[in-house]
């Protein structure tokens, strides 16, 4: 089969595979900021063992492999009684352990993004907060972290992008992205080629639109700040 007869043939799969990825991107990167900002705010504090942790947290989670993780979490995590139902199609048994570990790793990643946007951030403007009475946590909720989070969104933006081809891996987990469903298609027409390229073309197209959309997102900032 060429091409064209495995699209006419075979297309639903990579349409359902290519949503599941949308999908699981979108949530991971939003779950991974969440928790990116609480370890970027460890990675800033003071106490040496908040610091220390976070530290930590970051050198393994960005010097392991993200499948070694993937596995490490849904080995480690077998004991909760997952729900054994499906959300658009995606299992949610297999489906929340993967979103554990890929937010988990994005999180290391966005910490030092969003470490960075807040150092970033002019020390007068917190000094100044402060000589007006602001305690140090209203000063970073108010005054710094709108700033640095302004700063560093076209990062985050980046980070989805990286995601969509990140988001691979959870096929080892029996999830129908796109390319485990790319997998199916492979074993159906034994001709193994012609998906490859089908399945690179689409990643190709995802990361092209959303690098697309952060490119107008980052130049609509730049001309609120004129």
């Amino acid at each position: 089969m060429n091409i064209l007869e495995i699209l006419t043939n075979y297309y639903h799969y990579f349409l359902q595979g290519t949503r599941t990825t949308i999908l699981i991107s979108l949530i991971t990167v939003f779950c991974g900021f969440l928790l990116g900002c609480v370890i970027s705010l460890l990675r800033l504090s003071k106490n040496r063992l908040l610091n220390g942790f976070a530290r930590f947290y970051i050198t393994v989670l960005r010097g392991t492999p993200l499948l070694v993780q993937l596995y490490i979490v849904y080995y480690q995590l077998d004991f909760i009684p997952y729900p054994k139902v499906s959300v658009w199609g995606i299992a949610l048994e297999r489906a929340l352990p993967c979103v554990i570990a890929l937010s988990m790793n994005s999180a290391a990643y966005v910490a030092e993004v969003i470490r960075s946007g807040i150092q970033a951030v002019d020390v007068g403007q917190s000094e100044a907060a402060r000589s007006i009475g602001m305690t140090g946590g209203q000063t970073m909720l108010h005054i710094v972290m709108p700033q640095a989070i302004k700063n560093i969104l076209p990062a985050i933006g980046n980070e989805f992008v990286t995601m969509i081809k990140e988001t691979s891996v959870i096929q080892y987990l029996g999830i129908s992205d796109l390319m485990y469903n790319n997998g199916i298609v492979v074993t159906a027409t034994y001709n193994p080629l012609p998906c490859y390229y089908i399945s690179a073309v689409i990643y190709l197209i995802l990361n092209l639109v959303a690098g697309k959309g952060v490119s107008i997102f980052e130049r609509r900032l730049k001309r609120s700040d004129r």
